[in-house]
């Protein structure tokens, strides 16, 4: 940090600069920064307005500042050029987003749910499980009115999305889930996902039934989706798909001299283009 002091002829008022700008031949701005001290009856330095005067002369005397008057500055002055930083290991906030249709007889919510990722020896990550899309349908109580204590769940994974992403106006799509497929109780809880385009070529339906042996419950909500409503969310399956497969992270984490060690690192890999 650069302190200057510059000094009328016969001692006759100060002037003391933190950090000057580069001064020119002809300057005319005078930084804020800047501490003058004359007495009563010394006369103020000045230069006409555009152009330099000739008679004024002044020295400079240039200071360079102590460590700890360059931390003391820095203290001073931080707290008004600066935000407060976060607070070490603090992560930001959680926000969730979603689309919500609303319809007479039931609603549909849709929201994202973020990738897993494992931790490796090496310190670097690998995808675990695949983001996907929650489906939550709820069926009407009354006039606007919706029972979500009742809803019934349906995850969308990354291909399933693709499929109705690639519906055109009377297409189709169905998906089969069983949740516990592979234990015990596989085949008591089915839920069957049927997306089917309207009779009048204006939309499609959602139509899930869910039947669960284990409580007791055979449900069935469908919901018939506008054009415009199916657009909105093609179009957010389409942003998100990369977030769900963690692309992001990937391309936020990758830096010049990463990839180029990766490639070296990777260099037996018979790449098409350098054959």
């Amino acid at each position: 940090m650069l302190s200057l002091n510059i000094t009328a002829p016969g001692g006759r008022g100060r002037l003391s600069i933190q950090n000057p700008p580069k001064l020119s031949s002809c300057n005319s701005t005078i930084p804020t920064s800047i501490l003058v001290t004359r007495s009563k009856d010394d006369a103020f330095l000045s230069a006409p307005h555009g152009k330099c005067s000739k008679n004024l002369s002044f020295s400079v005397k240039s200071q360079y500042l102590t460590p700890q008057e360059q931390r003391q500055q820095q203290q001073r002055f931080s707290s008004h050029e600066s935000p407060t930083p976060s607070q070490p290991g603090q992560l930001p906030p959680r926000v969730y987003v979603g689309y919500t249709i609303y319809k007479g007889k039931a609603a549909l919510a849709v929201e994202p749910r973020p990738p897993e990722f494992s931790p490796l020896d090496s310190g670097a990550f690998k995808l675990s499980k695949e983001g996907f899309v929650l489906l939550q349908f709820a069926p009407a109580a009354g006039v606007r009115q919706y029972d979500w204590s009742r809803k019934q769940l349906f995850s969308l994974s990354v291909a399933e999305i693709g499929n109705i992403i690639s519906l055109g106006t009377r297409d189709s799509c169905e998906f089969f889930h069983d949740p516990n497929k592979g234990r015990s109780d596989e085949g008591k809880v089915r839920k069957v996902l049927k997306v089917e385009p309207l009779p009048d070529g204006s939309g499609h339906f959602f139509n899930l039934s869910v039947q669960n042996k284990l409580i007791n419950v055979d449900e069935n909500i469908y919901i018939p989706i506008t054009k415009a409503e199916f657009a909105v969310l093609v179009s957010s399956f389409n942003f998100i798909l990369p977030y769900l497969l963690g692309w992001h992270t990937f391309a936020n984490s990758t830096r010049p001299e990463d990839a180029s060690r990766l490639n070296n690192a990777n260099s037996t890999v018979d790449y098409e283009w350098s054959r």
